[in-house]
């Protein structure tokens, strides 16, 4: 496929698995952040083409993992309601709450729809006035700009009946929480090109100097995950802790600044609770004072739901890179895609279920 297959070209891939292994002395532990690249790296074995002694270990990088099982119970609280159109991304469908998933909520007659922009369920509103229309804006930096515009627009022309349920996570302090962990392995970061596009990588250079780490922006096709590893390699033994810009072709130092200026039109940076791993300070947006009136939270009064995680799911070791998905003990067994514990398990950005997917269950193991 053009401009796809120049990506995946193998005798490329060859060039960059055998410079990695000419300048490999020392063992080095890796964390790549998204989502997207962890499925790459599992399905075009990208791990199984560096010496064994880099680890590849996956980080939080699935929004959709690590949104708090609580949210997802006042997803299904909200989508319940007889006036309420529910509106989300389709990923988000099959992650379990506490007791059943809002897949169940339509079965059972819940008027929940899956849109492919937040400016859908703006329309829905519109077209629906006699209806309460949420979205469920789940995401990091990268899906914050289109939820942003979302909201400014319903400001804008006076769509009362649209709300957001907000779960926005930001990367840079999840990076922190995991290098100041006492149990951090973690030597040198490949940063998820997506949220940088949108970003910049200003905020990594405080990261890179106060823990010394090198920190790569990486795209997702499997050269480019070879080459960022391979930048991070040769600062790691050269002793460098830079960040590094490996998907040039999209990434710029400052961003995009029309997205981040709608960004901070409408969100403020919170504090926020991740699915497995706990509160993370300043690590999420939530609305601004001057759009308050549009958060689903407040408007149908939920914040106040709670709940406890399986202890059997030990997705939190799995996103925090202490474990890989088949050291979980109830990988194939008691979670399977059919019958998930946790997020890791559903989402097409999930690490547990890259792993299923393309390394197979237990069982089959």
């Amino acid at each position: 496929m053009k401009y796809l297959d120049e990506y995946r070209d193998p005798e490329l891939a060859k060039k960059f698995s055998e410079e990695i292994h000419r300048v490999t002395t020392k063992p080095h532990v890796i964390m790549e952040v998204c989502g997207g690249q962890t499925h790459a790296i599992v399905k075009f074995g990208i791990d199984q083409l560096i010496p064994e002694e880099i680890t590849l270990v996956h980080g939080p990088g699935c929004p959709v993992c690590v949104t708090p099982l609580e949210l997802i119970d006042q997803a299904i609280a909200i989508a319940s309601h007889p006036e309420v159109i529910f509106c989300s991304f389709g990923d988000m469908l099959r992650v379990p709450g506490s007791s059943k998933d809002l897949f169940s909520v339509k079965a059972a007659g819940g008027d929940v729809r899956i849109v492919y922009s937040p400016m859908d369920a703006v329309k829905i509103a519109q077209d629906n006035p006699q209806k309460e229309v949420v979205f469920f804006a789940v995401g990091f930096e990268t899906t914050a700009p289109g939820n942003a515009m979302a909201v400014y627009q319903a400001k804008k022309h006076g769509v009362k009946n649209f709300s957001l349920l907000v779960s926005h996570v930001l990367v840079p302090p999840a990076m922190e929480a995991i290098l100041s962990s006492p149990d951090n392995l973690v030597k040198g970061f490949l940063a998820a090109g997506h949220v940088c596009t949108v970003m910049g990588y200003e905020e990594y250079y405080p990261i890179a100097r106060k823990y010394k780490v090198p920190i790569v922006v990486t795209g997702f096709e499997p050269l480019d995950i070879l080459q960022g590893i391979c930048m991070c390699v040769k600062q790691l033994e050269e002793g460098r802790a830079e960040v590094e810009n490996q998907y040039a072709r999209s990434v710029h130092r400052e961003g995009n600044v029309a997205a981040r200026k709608i960004i901070q039109e409408v969100f403020k940076v919170r504090p926020r609770k991740w699915r497995g791993i706990g509160e993370i300070p300043q690590s999420g947006f939530d609305l601004s004072e001057a759009y308050t009136d549009f958060d689903a939270q407040r408007r149908f009064d939920v914040s106040g739901i709670t709940t406890e995680e399986s202890p059997l799911c030990e997705s939190g070791l799995i996103l925090q890179g202490i474990k890989k998905p088949e050291g979980c003990p109830a990988f194939g067994k008691e979670c399977t895609p059919e019958h998930p514990l946790g997020a890791t398990m559903v989402s097409s950005e999930g690490a547990c279920a890259a792993y299923y997917r393309y390394r197979g269950s237990a069982k089959q193991r």
